[in-house]
């Protein structure tokens, strides 16, 4: 099979696992706390964003402004409830199909790589199952700059030694889908093509992807 690509990058919350209700749940005790209301719709500001710069999104929401110190304490304080419900995450949370493609792109031939900002990931994919799938692992702990910028999906086509034009990118987040685009490589949207419409391709879940479907990315 002659395909387009050679290696998949894919994110993480919200492609392979739900962990984006943990994050909202996270952001909204920690907004309670500082006495103000975050919302669900507030939240989608926030994803394929890196920690800090989701939590000077919540902060702006709230009109609040905090010292770098304080900022490092708000932000491990909300990381910390984070970390504790993700802890009892197990195989049950992989999202439809996530699984299957996997494994579909393992016998292809196919190098896959994470590319997420989630400096969690270790315990996610652990605890998932999912670690054995992938070829190089790339997250916030790897990292410097956020979604948008490229640099995820830039050091996942570097691990695997694929060129960009080889590799796409699997997204849920328009910063995800911007980032892939300014990398110079292929997106597939997972959810809504009403906001993911800078995406090459999108799918509802990655129960609607096969790796014969890659070829629509040509």
């Amino acid at each position: 099979m002659n395909l387009p690509v050679k290696a998949c990058l894919f994110d993480l919350d919200g492609v392979l696992v739900d962990t984006a209700k943990y994050h909202f749940l996270a952001w909204r005790r920690l907004a309670d706390e500082l006495g103000f209301t975050f919302t669900e719709a507030d939240n989608e500001r926030l994803k394929g964003v890196s920690r800090m710069a989701s939590l000077d999104i919540l902060l702006s929401i709230g009109g609040l402004s905090f010292s770098s110190e304080e900022k490092d304490q708000l932000a491990a304080k909300k990381n910390g409830w984070y970390v504790e419900m993700i802890s009892k995450m197990d195989e049950s949370e992989i999202l439809p199909g996530a699984l299957d493609f996997l494994k579909a792109c393992r016998a292809a031939g196919l190098k896959v790589a994470l590319g997420s900002a989630s400096k969690n990931s270790g315990i996610i994919l652990a605890n998932t199952g999912l670690t054995p799938y992938f070829d190089a692992i790339i997250d916030g702990t790897k990292t410097q700059a956020a979604k948008p910028d490229p640099e995820v999906f830039l050091l996942g086509a570097e691990a695997l030694g694929a060129a960009t034009s080889e590799c796409v990118v699997f997204e849920d987040a328009e910063a995800g889908i911007e980032a892939a685009r300014r990398g110079g490589m292929k997106s597939v949207g997972i959810g809504s093509p009403q906001i993911l419409q800078e995406a090459d391709l999108v799918v509802p879940t990655l129960a609607a992807m096969t790796v014969e479907r890659l070829n629509e990315l040509a």
